[in-house]
């Protein structure tokens, strides 16, 4: 069957361009969207107030879960904020696997005086069904050499997960991108590929097809790329969709 809209971005809204979609068409989607916080990505799309904000979450949730297929699952990045009331959302039309927090790693550098210094984001991840894929091992984070030492007991010996290594905790400890990280891109919330090429490698078979409504600065169309992965995605800034382009013909020049 003809996909023609797989392996593109398209610079639109994703509240239109959804319907490019078939339903039932995606193994995977991750979700970066505004979080509300007044951010420039060039638009106004994270300047709306607060009820503003949720009734457009709850209208590109429901454009796109259709999108997925019963085995499909979703990461949806979110700041504490807004977190609870897009949980309760997503708990009434999916199943909730996992509240993930990554820890950005943001050194102590002073901070408000008037309450703790936020340093982590919340990524949520639900699927739509018991047979949801996954895959532990693609995942798996391997053990030191002194710790499968000290595990010699008889019970250990042999032991699958020791030599292959431990699921990964629903703490994410990776950095942000600095400005001066060779990822670093021109996007004021750009993600690491770490923490998004986990998600597809657990989450999306090796033949199957990532979607990203808010593509950014297309590090969920790189890391699926990486991966071996397709994918299809959309972006309102089209500064950000020529961004995009030229880090996906990076990476087909890195090959070559």
């Amino acid at each position: 069957m003809s996909q023609p809209w797989v392996d593109r971005i398209f610079c639109e809204d994703a509240l239109q361009g959804l319907a490019r979609i078939p339903d039932g068409a995606i193994d995977l989607l991750i979700a970066d969207p505004p979080y509300g916080l007044g951010k420039d990505y060039g638009n106004d799309s994270d300047k709306l107030d607060t009820d503003a904000y949720l009734r457009w979450t709850e209208a590109w949730i429901d454009a796109a879960l259709p999108k997925l297929k019963p085995s499909g699952s979703l990461y949806i990045f979110l700041t504490w904020r807004y977190s609870p009331e897009i949980f309760v959302m997503l708990k009434r039309r999916m199943t909730m696997m996992n509240e993930i927090i990554w820890d950005r790693r943001v050194p102590s550098m002073g901070g408000s005086t008037r309450k703790f210094s936020s340093v982590h984001d919340t990524i949520g991840f639900f699927v739509n069904a018991r047979d949801y894929y996954f895959d532990l091992d693609a995942v798996r984070i391997p053990y030191d050499e002194q710790t499968k030492k000290a595990r010699s007991r008889s019970i250990f010996v042999g032991a699958k997960w020791l030599e292959i290594g431990y699921n990964p905790k629903d703490v994410w400890s990776v950095s942000r991108l600095h400005r001066e990280h060779k990822e670093r891109e021109d996007h004021p919330t750009q993600k690491p590929l770490e923490i998004v090429e986990r998600m597809i490698k657990a989450s999306c078979p090796a033949d199957g097809v990532v979607l990203d409504p808010f593509m950014g600065s297309g590090t969920t169309a790189v890391a699926a790329r990486r991966c071996g992965r397709r994918f299809v995605g959309f972006e309102l800034n089209p500064q950000y969709c020529a961004l995009i382009e030229n880090r996906l013909a990076g990476l087909e020049n890195a090959a070559a």
